[in-house]
């Protein structure tokens, strides 16, 4: 090859690392023209598959940037899958293809500029068509709005319903509110009345006519009420007699301070 076609080929399979989505590196050692041929008719319209000189592949790679773990693995034939479609349908054509050809064999590649696996590439393989991936993912967000739409729509159920649920135990209160009340002054008028019934009665007060006798007190007795006026005379006349027997002791001291009175003269009269 002459040294313009390698630049020529160097220039070319520098844009195709650039501008393709993904690079498989593939070893086809032992396969047919024909064989080949099959090959890229399956990867049409996602892959372009190219053999390659591993020197020039090199050159190419190194000023694309791609990382240089992937020029480690061009050693014997090689032939690149340069991935300008659908990255799953791709990597689905080389395995299907190298399971039925085993003289193909998946050494690797490049991804976004990441180096993958031969077992990352079957993995990507075996993922869904980015088809059927997006009509999951639309629909998954539909569910979602449409279960946000119905969150949305029942909060207002759900407010009215709480705010009936509040109105009802509000009224159900009410009742009980009041004859709690009622029982707050039943009891208030009970305890006046134990109060009452616990006083003990004024001295000298007359039983009332027909009155039953208050709980936790003796009934007096006929005679202790009949006896009553005698003994209350009887205090009356003693208290006079203690009277009058205080009068008689005063008068005698008040005659018994003149003799005393005039024996007190007398003696300072013998003296003088």
């Amino acid at each position: 090859m002459a040294r313009a076609e390698k630049v020529t080929a160097v220039a070319e399979m520098t844009e195709r690392f650039q501008t393709s989505a993904g690079a498989v590196l593939t070893e086809y050692r032992g396969l047919s023209v024909a064989q080949l041929g099959e090959l890229r008719r399956s990867l049409d319209g996602n892959a372009t598959f190219a053999v390659v000189k591993n020197t020039l592949t090199k050159i190419a790679a190194s000023e694309a940037g791609v990382t240089g773990e992937l020029t480690e693995l061009l050693t014997g034939p090689s032939a690149i899958a340069f991935v300008q479609g659908d990255v799953v349908e791709a990597a689905k054509g080389l395995r299907d293809f190298s399971r039925a050809n085993p003289l193909l064999v998946i050494k690797g590649g490049v991804l976004d500029g990441k180096l993958i696996t031969p077992a990352e590439i079957v993995r990507i393989a075996d993922l869904e068509p980015r088809e059927v991936l997006l009509a999951k993912l639309a629909g998954a967000m539909k569910a979602s709005m449409a279960g946000a739409a119905a969150t949305f729509a029942a909060l207002p159920v759900q407010m009215a319903r709480l705010l009936a649920a509040l109105e009802e135990k509000r009224a159900a209160q009410a009742p009980e509110a009041g004859a709690a009340a009622d029982g707050g002054g039943e009891n208030a008028s009970a305890a006046g009345t134990e109060s009452v019934a616990g006083a003990e009665p004024v001295a000298g007060a007359e039983p009332v006519a027909g009155a039953e006798p208050v709980a936790g007190t003796e009934p007096v007795a006929p005679e202790a009420m009949a006896d009553a006026p005698a003994a209350a005379e009887t205090a009356s006349v003693t208290a006079a007699n203690e009277t009058s027997a205080g009068e008689i002791a005063a008068d005698e001291t008040a005659a018994d301070e003149p003799a005393e009175a005039d024996e007190t003269a007398a003696g300072d009269e013998k003296e003088s």
